[in-house]
């Protein structure tokens, strides 16, 4: 994975570098979130050659590679913790820490979801998939690669035009998620798939829909890092709006005095 092992930058031109203890401890904190998220990338494609292989040896890899994720998630909150709460941060260096708590947690969920593959593909072991769907678990797979890869790099560059092209970028692996649903009808209907496998491979399109939504989110926590504003801030502002622009129910104008 690209720059997986690269400490993130903070600073930007003219800016001088900090070697303070809290500084490092924090570009620490911010290695292990890429990480993490490097982890969870390679654990995407082992998944769905899981799902495509029927292996159930590398199903429980998978499965229990989930520990490691745990435990470094952990490690990474625990950190985060102790710098809140020793050091008092301010401005950027807060959003820093808010967003590697927010990004691990987002990063764990979306390696829980691969092993939700795994654990899925034992269920309809044996059972035969046409051409079509295992080609759309293929496309599913490598566009989930992608987007995870795109937001780790934007939270490692601190690259806020790239994190707010992943809601955008996200459309093509709902697009796939919708024609999988879709082949799992015709499947069902056509008498070559049985009901119980049908289920599970909808449960598993939606795995992969959801680790879109992760990197998603990760995308608009970058955002909010390097430039202090969220997607609900949008939102907030629109109910202000409407309720300076709506009459106070205490307003007593008009009333007969």
């Amino acid at each position: 994975m690209s720059r997986a092992n690269a400490v993130p930058n903070r600073h930007n031109g003219s800016m001088p570098e900090r070697h303070s203890p809290f500084h490092q401890e924090l570009d620490l904190v911010q290695a292990e979130v890429v990480r993490l998220a490097a982890l969870v990338t390679e654990l995407i494609p082992r998944a769905t050659e899981v799902l495509l292989t029927g292996d159930l040896a590398a199903a429980q890899a998978v499965i229990e590679d989930d520990d490691h994720l745990d435990v470094l998630t952990l490690e990474i909150e625990e950190r985060c913790y102790n710098l809140l709460a020793l050091q008092q941060p301010m401005a950027t260096d807060l959003r820093s820490i808010i967003t590697a708590l927010r990004l691990s947690s987002e990063i764990e969920r979306s390696g829980d979801l691969m092993v939700n593959v795994a654990k899925a593909s034992r269920r309809i072991y044996g059972a035969t998939l046409d051409p079509r769907l295992r080609g759309l678990i293929e496309k599913m797979g490598e566009e989930a690669v992608r987007l995870f890869k795109c937001c780790v790099d934007a939270y490692a560059e601190r690259n806020a035009a790239l994190a707010a092209a992943l809601d955008d970028m996200d459309d093509r692996l709902d697009e796939l998620h919708a024609d999988f649903i879709q082949a799992i009808f015709e499947s069902h209907q056509g008498n070559t798939m049985d009901l119980q496998p049908a289920v599970q491979l909808a449960l598993i399109g939606r795995y992969y829909e959801r680790v879109g939504d992760h990197a998603v989110n990760i995308g608009d926590r970058v955002q909010y890092m390097v430039t202090g504003w969220l997607p609900e801030h949008a939102g907030a502002a629109r109910l202000e709006a409407r309720t300076r622009r709506s009459p106070s129910p205490n307003n007593d104008e008009g009333d007969p005095g």
